[in-house]
């Protein structure tokens, strides 16, 4: 079974409050973007086994891998689940925001729920992803959803974006690399913010016409990147620039995505 992932961008990314737990409630609109997918390939095999192809090596073990978590978690509770090999082909960008790892454990788990013939619908499939990452839990159903919770509350949001373009770019710096922004180094400079009476929510921000979101639509975690990171805050003004309607930073970042106007 071969699958092609998506990846994800947040449009709008509010960060409430800090949980016992240690996650923050999050409040954030997830979209689905087909740009920068991996390629995942499963077949049932006499033993586990992975291999990962990325253009830049990989830093991780293998077998550590979010597909490999996938299996052990659905492996301990149907036994009959058989074993599997994994070929990974890796084109989302580490460090971006794009959730590409997320992807690539929630296309795991449907591949697995057919390969296994285990029958779990959608929200079972969603709550076997949630415990993986906060984020998996969206590519089960991989349409426009918000995020709330920790971002694996997730309800449907009826938006209509047929008549646009999504262009999303990765910041380069002044050698040439892409921009990485890690999830450890992003929340250390946030300062949760509760919604103040009187103030939209996200969801009703998003309902106000596209060319209204700048200003109104906000990432929370742009305060405190962006000034690290100048070339995140060029990338949104060059899309601007280029005839945007509305520009951000996607997630913790490094990412930047554009909505323009179809030709």
């Amino acid at each position: 079974m071969i699958l092609r992932t998506c990846t994800k961008i947040n449009v709008g990314l509010r960060v409430l409050r800090r949980r016992p737990d240690g996650y923050h409630d999050l409040d954030t609109l997830f979209v689905p973007y087909y740009g920068y997918g991996d390629i995942l390939e499963v077949e049932p095999a006499d033993s586990l086994g992975i291999s990962i192809e990325r253009a830049e090596g990989v830093d991780w073990d293998p077998m550590q891998d979010l597909t490999i978590r996938a299996w052990r978690l659905l492996k301990a509770d149907f036994p009959q689940l058989p074993e599997v090999s994994i070929r990974l082909e890796k084109h989302a960008p580490v460090g971006a925001g794009l959730g590409g790892g997320s992807a690539d454990a929630a296309y795991m788990l449907r591949a697995l729920n057919s390969i296994g013939d285990l029958g779990l619908d959608d929200a079972a499939l969603a709550a076997y992803a949630a415990r993986l990452g906060s984020d998996c839990a969206f590519f089960v159903y991989s349409r426009p959803m918000l995020g709330s919770g920790r971002g694996e509350v997730l309800e449907a949001f009826d938006i209509d974006l047929s008549a646009c373009e999504i262009r999303v770019g990765i910041p380069l710096d002044g050698s040439g690399k892409p921009v990485a922004v890690s999830t450890r180094e992003a929340y250390a400079g946030i300062t949760p913010r509760e919604y103040v009476p009187g103030e939209p929510s996200l969801a009703e921000s998003l309902r106000r016409p596209l060319r209204e979101w700048k200003g109104l639509v906000v990432n929370d975690f742009e305060a405190s990147v962006c000034p690290r990171h100048p070339e995140i805050p060029e990338l949104i003004a060059r899309f601007y620039s280029e005839g945007a309607l509305y520009a951000a930073m996607s997630g913790s970042g490094s990412s930047v995505f554009g909505i323009f106007a179809k030709d």
